[in-house]
């Protein structure tokens, strides 16, 4: 099975947090901050959207970095990703 996003949505597999701090001490799980940087998975085809016309800026490969509440997190095949709208990401990490 795949995962094929509609419209301006775009799957990203996020990057996991840091456990350890530049220092070298370790994190408990619990403090962790969620990531904000994501590898970009699949990318919807764009299109017309709520009356616009959207080109889709991300390929698929590219690292970004989104906004920290956005999106919905979702299991497939074992591995948890989450889908954002494309004005939710910010930045293209190069």
């Amino acid at each position: 099975m795949k995962i094929k996003p509609i419209f301006d949505r775009v799957v990203l597999l996020p990057k996991e947090a840091e456990s350890k701090t530049a220092g070298g001490i370790f994190l408990p799980a619990a403090s962790l901050e969620k990531s904000q940087i994501g590898k970009v998975v699949a990318v919807g085809e764009g299109g017309l959207v709520d009356g616009n016309q959207v080109e889709m800026q991300v390929k698929v490969g590219q690292e970004v970095l989104y906004a920290k509440y956005s999106g919905t997190e979702f299991d497939f095949e074992g591995k948890k990703y989450v889908i954002v709208k494309q004005n939710d990401i910010l930045a293209i990490l190069e």
